[in-house]
Formats: structure tokens, sequence, C-alpha cells
């Protein structure tokens, strides 16, 4: 991908425990299609997807999240979690929002790509084939490296944690 390409995406979490022992969780969903099929570590993401000039990176957070989940944005404040640069140079934006959501609603939008590569066959594969509720422990192993440092964030601004110098 090139250094130009921007995602946005929409994070959301639940508040667990209370007093002292307060946390959050996050849903995160499995990247869909036979590139990612039986990875389970670094194969996470947050629903999020690519946006054009033309197009506010909040919209695009809005689309992506009910394209790859068929399910509406839950109403809530919006926190800014920032961007971050990926490996593959693509510069990602999110946001979260506290919200529930049953994992059983979830209708995964699709994508089709040739497959086997080179065949001539067109398939049809879930954009993400699953959704969980993490822990942060959880989501650090499970999501790409590049969207880790969103949990970090996010646990700062709701849990008033500090975070570390690269997040």
């Amino acid at each position: 991908m090139s250094a130009g390409k921007r995602s946005a995406g929409l994070l959301l979490f639940r508040i667990t425990g209370t007093g002292g022992e307060r946390d959050v969780e996050v849903l995160i969903g499995h990247m869909g299609g036979p590139f990612w099929a039986g990875r389970e570590a670094a194969a996470w993401s947050v629903p999020k997807g690519e946006y054009g000039p033309d197009e506010e990176p909040a919209a695009a957070a809005r689309r992506e999240f009910e394209e790859e989940l068929g399910v509406p944005v839950p109403d809530g404040e919006w926190l800014p979690l920032g961007e971050s640069r990926q490996r593959s140079g693509k510069t990602v934006t999110v946001w979260a929002v506290e919200a529930e959501l049953e994992v059983a609603s979830v209708v995964p939008g699709t994508f089709t790509m040739e497959w086997p590569r080179g065949s001539g066959v067109q398939q049809e594969f879930p954009e993400m084939d699953r959704f969980a509720w993490c822990t942060p422990e959880q989501a650090a192993e499970r999501l790409i490296v590049g969207q880790r440092v969103f949990v970090k964030r996010l646990r700062a601004q709701v849990l008033g944690e500090t975070a570390s110098p690269e997040a």
C-alpha cells in the first residue's frame, strides 16, 4: 500500500470491574479471507476501512463499522484515540465508543477476490469472520501490531492510566 492511504475505525469498549479494579474490554474482529485463516496472533483488527480525500474520517469510521458488522453504530460519545502509522505505511485514525453489542447480532460484510490466485475463480469472503470482546491483554496478542496503541490510549483516557511514550 502506498504511504498516502488512510483508514478510519471505531473501537467499541465496555467498562469491567468496580472501584480500583476497573478495566476495559474492547470489541475487535478477526480479519476474513484466506490470508488470515488459521492465524490468531496479530490477525485481528479494529473495524475500519479506507477513505478518500472527499470523505471525513469520522464518516468513514461510521460507514466501515456498519459495513463490517452489519449493525448501526451504537449511540455514545466518540473519544478520539488519534492516529497510528501501520507497517504498510497506511495511517489509521480511531475513535472509541462505550457501548454493549451482542456479538451474535453481527452480520459481517463481504468482499470478492480471485481465489486461489491465478485460478480465475471469484470467491466471496467475510471482511471479518468473527468478533470478540477482549481484555487489553488479549487484544495485545490478537491485534495487528500497529493498532495495539489504540487500546493503550483508550485505557489512558478512560481509566486515567499513563500511556507509554509510543502511545
